[in-house]
């Protein structure tokens, strides 16, 4: 769901002989004219490399993003309520299997995607590594972290790389969704009580700044955003998604009647943005690293329900071979009768 995915390494490689250059040379045609680039075609392996990375990172961020919210389905506070949360985590469930499935286009499985994730060797997005502390936390998710997501993930549905740009229709048309609930539900708040303001204030002041970080570092820190713009993976950089984004939130946040937790938050009337103060990139790294506030929990909840659900790939594996099995014979037994 995430920009610091588009941030890979080993996003280049040298070209090896005169043939190698020749067909780089048309897949960047290819790339510049604005062709989809599919599983069957030629690619560079540095391209494929970079894609299943960001590709599966995407993935995982997911479906670790369903824990935060999973933390408060039982203590939603009406029916309703619930049952929407239930449906938002079954959408994360959903684009977790989407994203997963086009990576397995470009040549690795999916277990061993989930092995790379359990095992810590993967990354996810920093921000699913925050608590979700009170009810207005659902709600600041699903309109600033939702709405970060989409400001990302709608270049992406122009991504050269076919699956990936196909996959990204669907998941961008529910994430839409996704940030009208979360802003549904910080009106409310804001319309309620002052104690219920108060904790939708308190929502923004915890996750306003982690939520800016969720685009990558700064641009002149990106050291691979080049290539993968000019292969058409990445559209816009790091500091230009998350400008479109503040100028898009700022507005929302001040219908809410709320403060952003940014004395250096204003508006410049001759460049036509918001700007706002420095960001804390050292927490961002210390995140990254895993050493955030959930780190630890989020991998342990993930281990532990791979570990549970072993039976259930068990019994699909066991009932698909016995489907065969049967497909098998019937065939079988057709051929001999004819």
């Amino acid at each position: 769901m995430y920009t610091q995915a588009l941030n890979a390494r080993d996003t280049t490689a040298p070209v090896a002989g005169p043939e190698e250059a020749a067909r780089a040379a048309r897949f960047q045609a290819r790339i510049d004219a604005e062709e989809r680039i599919e599983p069957n075609d030629w690619m560079p392996e540095a391209y494929r490399r970079t894609l299943t990375r960001q590709i599966s990172q995407h993935a995982h961020s997911e479906i670790v993003g369903m824990l935060p919210e999973g933390n408060w389905i039982t203590r939603a506070p009406t029916l309703k309520r619930k049952a929407a949360l239930l449906a938002k985590v079954q959408d994360e469930a959903g684009h977790g299997l989407y994203l997963y499935s086009a990576a397995e286009t470009l040549g690795t499985s999916r277990e061993e995607l989930f092995d790379q994730l359990l095992a810590g060797r993967a990354k996810y997005s920093s921000i699913f590594n925050y608590p979700t502390l009170t009810w207005a936390d659902i709600g600041a998710i699903g309109w600033l972290v939702d709405g970060a997501a989409i400001m990302n993930q709608i270049p992406l549905c122009r991504c050269s790389y076919g699956p990936y740009a196909r996959a990204m229709i669907r998941v961008c048309k529910e994430e839409s969704f996704h940030q009208r609930q979360g802003y549904e539900i910080m009106l409310t708040l804001c319309r309620g009580t002052p104690e219920q303001k108060a904790m939708a204030q308190d929502a923004l002041n915890r996750w306003w700044w982690p939520c800016l970080m969720m685009f990558g570092p700064p641009d002149a820190e990106s050291q691979h955003s080049d290539q993968s713009a000019k292969w058409k993976i990445k559209r816009f950089s790091n500091d230009e998604l998350r400008q479109k984004f503040v100028d898009a939130t700022v507005p929302q946040g001040q219908y809410l009647g709320l403060t952003f937790p940014d004395p250096d938050l204003a508006y410049d009337e001759a460049a036509g943005h918001w700007r706002y103060g420095a960001i804390d990139w050292e927490e961002f790294k210390q995140v990254l690293a895993g050493n955030g506030p959930c780190n630890r929990q989020r991998m342990k909840q993930r281990r532990d329900a791979h570990a549970a659900g072993a039976w259930v790939r068990e019994a699909a594996m066991a009932h698909a071979a016995k489907r065969a099995r049967r497909a098998a014979a019937k065939a079988d037994a057709l051929q001999q009768a004819a």
